[in-house]
């Protein structure tokens, strides 16, 4: 439990670095615990450190989980990519889904929370990669399914998401961020009923600094806080679309 104590501690660092590099306070970004294989005390330790915020890829672990930590009061947000059929579990348990991207998914959605009387924050997740293996709208589509997602009363869009480019070229990763960021000016302006883009969700643990330069408020930390996972991205994001 040292380790994560001592690495939320080089996580906070990183991120006064990043903010103070341009003109941006720690304030304005808030650190979600990536949990996915995690062990239950591990994530009841971490949120015991003053991290309300954890994010969840997998329907099975977010249902096991929350019932483990509910005491803790967390926030919690689920950021895996959603299956319609899974839909009735997530809004259970989850407080936001970071991963709305496709009309088909928010229709669904719109369907069950109509059903249950209930509403949910949701981020549009868009693929700034143009990665054929990763989910998320694309970039060009992104305020159309804006505005049709806005058009559901129960669905309140609070932010969008992406997945930075996995590559050794900051300047690469940079673009991802840099086209998030200018969506959400473009959303923005449009004054949208019922949207309003305060929230961008991008940046993990290998770039997170440069994601909190283009303007991140959440960065999604997992691995350097709670260190290497035995299993490859894949079983974590499933984007692989075969």
């Amino acid at each position: 439990m040292d380790s994560i104590v001592n690495n939320l501690n080089t996580i906070y660092k990183r991120i006064e670095y990043a903010c103070k590099k341009v003109n941006r306070t720690p304030d304005e970004v808030r650190l979600l615990l990536a949990t996915k294989t995690v062990s239950i005390e591990k994530i009841r330790f971490a949120i015991e450190q003053g991290v309300p915020l954890i994010g969840e890829n997998k329907v099975q672990e977010l249902k096991q989980k929350t019932n483990a930590i509910v005491d803790l009061q967390p926030d919690i947000h689920f950021i895996g990519h959603l299956q319609s059929n899974k839909i009735k579990e997530v809004i259970k348990w989850a407080s936001c889904i970071q991963s709305i991207d496709r009309l088909s998914l928010a229709e669904k959605l719109h369907k069950r929370l109509t059903l249950e009387n209930k509403t949910i924050d949701v981020y549009i997740q868009v693929n700034t990669s143009f990665e054929e293996s990763k989910f998320g709208a694309k970039p060009k589509d992104t305020i159309a399914l804006v505005q049709e997602v806005a058009k559901f009363n129960n669905i309140n869009i609070k932010g969008l998401m992406t997945i930075g480019l996995l590559s050794s070229e900051s300047k690469e990763i940079r673009k991802c961020f840099r086209l998030l960021k200018q969506l959400q000016k473009d959303i923005n302006s449009l004054q949208i009923p019922n949207v309003r883009i305060d929230e961008l969700s991008m940046g993990m643990s290998n770039d997170l600094e440069i994601a909190i330069e283009e303007g991140a408020t959440i960065v999604r930390v997992g691995t350097a806080i709670f260190g290497e996972r035995i299993y490859p991205d894949s079983y974590y994001w499933n984007e692989s679309k075969n």
